[in-house]
């Protein structure tokens, strides 16, 4: 007998036919370090097994199509589900949007920050891949400014990433940051020697409220430490993928 899935859908007023939801790694077929519901299918799994993984997601949450699966490449390139999909190959981007009803979009992470968005009237929506890179590159930016909605019309949710508590880095990375945005120092708090605990969440929020967003949810889990519950490429190197989908209802 398969094991359950299992997912977090979130709690937050998205629009009549709007769907999120986070895939996390237990209730797949997946053995070894992608233990078990591995979606991402250039991490060395068994192609078949993530097959497997992605037709169980698909069927578990009634997805009125096969998710936009992305190559990303920690860019800045923006698609649309209208111009991608069906297509056989998956096209290199970290970010995609959609206006057709029936679209699943998606973005595979293993600490890096996913980020799910909708216009308030349902119309529009939005996934987003945002590591530290991303970021520092502008994939908010081109994001909300590709979806074509008013800041203070849109809806965003932060899926599970790394949190303040485990993601050390250098001063090297903090000043990428602060060179571009002074006020960005208050999401760095310091470490030892010349270290410091870099808060992934509170640097999407800053850039998203420059932005004129508004509504911002989530972001209170942490990637690496909740180990039963999510896939960490910082903890364990060798391992697998979550998903985090958002979807507008079929016709």
């Amino acid at each position: 007998m398969l094991p359950e899935l299992s997912f977090i859908f979130p709690d937050l007023p998205l629009p009549d036919g709007v769907h999120i939801a986070i895939s996390t790694r237990q209730g797949g077929v997946s053995q070894g370090p992608w233990q078990s519901l591995n979606l991402g299918d250039h991490v060395g799994d068994d192609p078949a097994a993530v097959a497997t993984n992605r037709q169980r997601l698909r069927s578990t949450l009634d997805l009125p199509a096969e998710p936009l699966w992305l190559r990303q490449v920690h860019g800045t390139q923006i698609v649309s589900w209208e111009a991608c999909s069906g297509a056989s190959m998956a096209s290199e981007a970290d970010g995609a949007i959609a206006r057709t009803a029936g679209a699943v979009l998606a973005v595979l992470t293993a600490d890096c920050l996913p980020v799910l968005a909708c216009s308030r009237d349902g119309q529009a929506i939005m996934a987003l891949h945002a590591g530290w890179r991303g970021l520092a590159a502008g994939i908010l930016e081109a994001g909300i400014t590709a979806l074509q909605v008013e800041p203070a019309e849109i809806l965003v949710y932060l899926g599970p990433a790394i949190g303040p508590g485990a993601f050390e880095v250098g001063p090297e990375l903090r000043q990428c940051f602060v060179s571009q945005d002074p006020g960005s120092d208050a999401a760095f708090r310091a470490g030892e020697g010349d270290r410091y605990w870099a808060d992934i969440y509170a640097l999407a929020r800053r850039r998203l409220r420059h932005l004129g967003v508004r509504e911002i949810f989530g972001g209170e889990y942490c990637t690496v430490t909740e180990a039963e519950r999510f896939f960490s490429y910082r903890r364990d190197g060798c391992t697998g993928r979550m998903a985090s989908l958002i979807w507008r209802e079929g016709l």
